[in-house]
């Protein structure tokens, strides 16, 4: 490893407000660490150190950084630090810099998620009971209505995922896709400030949910990979939106 990771760097912060969110506590992180210039492998100051120069408890220097961990954006451990694991600077797209850290963690994220998902679903048409068909086909009705309505349909998308990871018969997959996307929601509670990202997939919704109650798991995991795939499309077309 380079002589200069070795020691953490030291950053210069603006003090934050009272009250900061986990959102503005890693908004400020990545302006100091863009212009300390740090890379990957780089050490970032400790905890306390850093609650010290944004005038915050460390408690929630600690929750941002938790964030920023799960997100694959840093890595943690007792005797090596937090050092960076994926790069934190503006490169050739033209985004504005904490931009780019959302969208690419948000599709890094959901990358991980994909297969586990896609699997989801095959076992679900599988394993679900006819209790749980009844569950799933009640979720997707509830999506629908409320994306019929203009309402915020997030909620329901997510009580509908879940009765599917309820009704795989594996509850390990439902709580590595929780701890996922735990991170990335902690901070981005909107992406890009457009809280419908991924309303083109929707549709999809109940022809899956329909497979899954059929039995048809081929079907079901091929509906799901076309459902993550269009949020995957409309990630990317934001970038380049914005980006224009």
């Amino acid at each position: 490893m380079q002589e200069r990771n070795q020691d953490a760097a030291v950053l210069s912060f603006e003090a934050l407000p009272a009250g900061s969110s986990s959102r503005q506590v890693l908004e400020e992180l990545t302006r100091a660490i863009e212009a300390r210039g740090l890379s990957v492998g780089d050490r970032l100051p400790p905890e306390i150190e850093i609650a010290r120069g944004l005038g915050i408890s460390r408690t929630k220097v600690r929750e941002a950084l938790t964030s920023w961990q799960n997100m694959g954006i840093v890595i943690r451990n007792k005797k090596a630090g937090t050092r960076l694991a994926a790069e934190v600077v503006s490169n050739a797209i033209h985004l504005p810099l904490t931009l780019k850290i959302e969208a690419e963690s948000m599709l890094r994220t959901h990358a991980v998620r994909r297969p586990l998902e896609i699997e989801v679903a095959g076992l679900a048409a599988v394993n679900a009971t006819e209790h749980d068909r009844r569950i799933i086909m009640a979720r997707v009705r509830e999506l629908m209505a409320s994306h019929t309505a203009g309402e915020d349909w997030r909620q329901a998308d997510r009580r509908f995922h879940g009765a599917l990871q309820h009704a795989c018969g594996n509850p390990l997959f439902g709580q590595l896709i929780q701890q996922i996307q735990q991170g990335f929601n902690e901070v981005y509670e909107a992406p890009f400030g457009r809280p419908h990202i991924g309303e083109t997939s929707i549709p999809k919704h109940l022809p899956m949910a329909e497979a899954i109650v059929q039995g048809n798991a081929e079907a079901a995991r091929r509906l799901m990979a076309e459902i993550l795939d269009l949020v995957t499309e409309e990630v990317r077309k934001v970038m380049v939106t914005i980006n224009v």
